[in-house]
């Protein structure tokens, strides 16, 4: 990371009119949770036969970090037209991200889902205990007593995406049209080899957009993005979000 790779980054999203961010579980390395496919991820860890990393903190205690923070600036600034998550860490909207602008692909642990509705809600909005009711994942046999759809009383779900279930069509729709449609395109912490993630940069170049990358590992589209960029997204993100509010103020004058 050099500082003509944060002043060009900077300048794309200044001048961009439609920012799509792509995150992957890289983003919340530095609140404490593992990565999928970095040297101590989930991921690389099973290929050797080793267990799960350990979390220092429960999910539901972990906090964002200046990277998720950074993402909630550039909304602020009136920049961000939407937001595509891999994560279910529900870090993105505990910093600040606004529901309507968010797509979590893989679901998100505090909500569970209607299947007759698709309204997304909290556990107590939804009844739901899990020492009582189970994890409640699609796969799972439902079991007796489980609460039903406060709203239309349909089976609830958690909205957590497990092997073998197929993606939520609105988010995933939503997704994909935001990345043929973005002028810039932003990937953090993401290998980006799992489909659809691998989908959603090949979208955004093919529509011609600039695509800025960063991430720690290596990716398919090092070589095919505009801007790639190498190191901790939580001091590099807050340096972009400082140039990009001075580019702003410069061009209000």
């Amino acid at each position: 990371m050099s500082e003509e790779q944060i002043e060009l980054a900077a300048q794309w999203i200044a001048q961009s009119k439609k920012l799509v961010i792509f995150t992957g579980a890289g983003i919340s390395t530095e609140s404490g949770l593992p990565d999928f496919r970095g040297p101590n991820g989930v991921w690389t860890r099973r290929d050797k036969g080793l267990p799960p990393p350990r979390t220092k903190k429960p999910w539901h205690l972990v906090d964002p970090n200046p990277a998720h923070n950074a993402v909630v600036a550039f909304q602020n600034m009136g920049l961000l037209d939407f937001l595509i998550s891999q994560n279910v860490d529900n870090l993105h909207l505990k910093s600040g991200i606004k529901p309507e602008l968010l797509a979590e692909l893989h679901g998100n642990t505090t909500l569970m889902r209607c299947l007759k509705c698709d309204r997304r809600m909290p556990f107590d909005e939804a009844g739901w205990d899990e020492k009582i009711h189970g994890k409640g994942y699609r796969t799972s046999p439902a079991l007796p007593g489980q609460p039903r759809c406060p709203y239309c009383e349909g089976r609830i779900i958690s909205s957590v995406v497990n092997f073998g279930d197929s993606l939520p069509e609105k988010d995933l729709n939503d997704a994909l049209q935001h990345s043929r449609a973005c002028d810039v395109f932003l990937a953090i912490g993401s290998s980006l080899v799992v489909t659809p993630a691998a989908y959603m940069p090949q979208l955004a170049l093919q529509a011609g957009a600039k695509v800025i990358l960063l991430n720690k590992g290596e990716t398919p589209f090092d070589n095919t993005v505009g801007l790639r960029m190498h190191g901790k997204a939580g001091i590099i993100l807050p340096k972009i979000v400082s140039r990009v509010k001075e580019l702003l103020r410069e061009n209000s004058q």
